[in-house]
């Protein structure tokens, strides 16, 4: 237990190191320099603003995207079990609990529109 604490500690000590030294050289090369914390489009001033609006839609697209990828990481090992034809009735019932709770969310993603590509 002792090592792991000293690990932890070891790692976070040079984590802060490092991000304290990325700062301190950072800001004595570039320091409040404008031009290089400015937009450059083709040598021109820029012609609207830099900041444009995150679709929110874009965003919820994405989170399932990253939702339902997680889901696939943990059905694979399930089908590899049942194809070895070593599965548990509580195997069995962990892995329909799982893809009810998976169902009842995209039934409810349906129900809320986070679906529907029509804007």
């Amino acid at each position: 237990m002792k090592v792991v604490i000293v690990c932890v500690v070891f790692c976070g000590v040079i984590s802060v190191i490092m991000l304290t030294l990325g700062w301190v050289v950072s800001s004595c090369w570039f320091g409040n320099m404008r031009e290089l914390s400015s937009p450059f489009e083709c040598g021109f001033d820029p012609f609207g603003s830099s900041r444009v609006g995150f679709s929110l839609r874009f965003f919820m697209v994405m989170i399932l995207f990253i939702v339902f990828d997680f889901e696939t990481v943990l059905l694979m090992p399930f089908v590899f079990v049942l194809g070895s034809g070593f599965v548990s009735g509580y195997e069995v019932f962990g892995f329909i609990s799982f893809l009810l709770v998976l169902l009842v969310g995209v039934l409810y993603e349906m129900k809320e529109g986070a679906l529907e590509w029509g804007y």
